[in-house]
């Protein structure tokens, strides 16, 4: 079966040392996790883990299963193939000066991002959205001059009343 991006979602007890075991299998199993994001579910003591790795269905439902055999790990669903909405968030700090900066800002509006600082040299823009949207916008701003950026990773749930989990 030919490799493709999976997005897995995992509810977790929100304890010490429950990340370190999930990355710890991913790198036994020898994957590259493209993407994670942990943040507080709607669930008390329970964190939400979004996951974004490339392999076959086969492999990923097989880290899958493991995953679900940890004693801290509530749920694991591969939505990959689900009706999703997913976003990621970036900040990119751009060289920019007062010839550049009316260029910057139209792409920026272009995009429905936001301008966050501006300082005599730069500005930071903050981007939401499908990481297409985010990689778009980075690769049109890489013309003016990445000084800095920082991503948060892909977050995922399934759409209308479905549960991610």
């Amino acid at each position: 079966m030919a490799a493709q991006k999976h997005t897995i979602v995992a509810l977790v007890i929100d304890k010490p040392g429950v990340f370190n075991r999930i990355s710890s299998l991913f790198r036994r199993r020898g994957f590259n996790m493209d993407s994670i994001a942990v943040g507080h579910s709607e669930l008390p003591n329970i964190s939400r883990v979004t996951i974004v790795v490339e392999g076959s269905t086969g492999q990923v439902e097989q880290v899958r299963k493991q995953l679900e055999k940890n004693i801290d790990i509530v749920k694991v669903t591969d939505i990959t193939n689900r009706d999703t909405i997913g976003r990621e968030l970036a900040l990119v700090k751009v060289h920019a000066n007062s010839s550049s900066r009316s260029e910057i800002i139209q792409i920026v509006d272009i995009f429905r991002a936001k301008i966050v600082d501006v300082a005599p040299d730069s500005v930071t823009i903050e981007v939401t959205g499908d990481t297409a949207k985010v990689e778009t916008l980075y690769k049109l701003l890489k013309t003016f001059g990445i000084k800095e950026i920082a991503r948060t990773g892909y977050i995922a749930m399934t759409r209308g009343d479905n549960t991610s989990i």
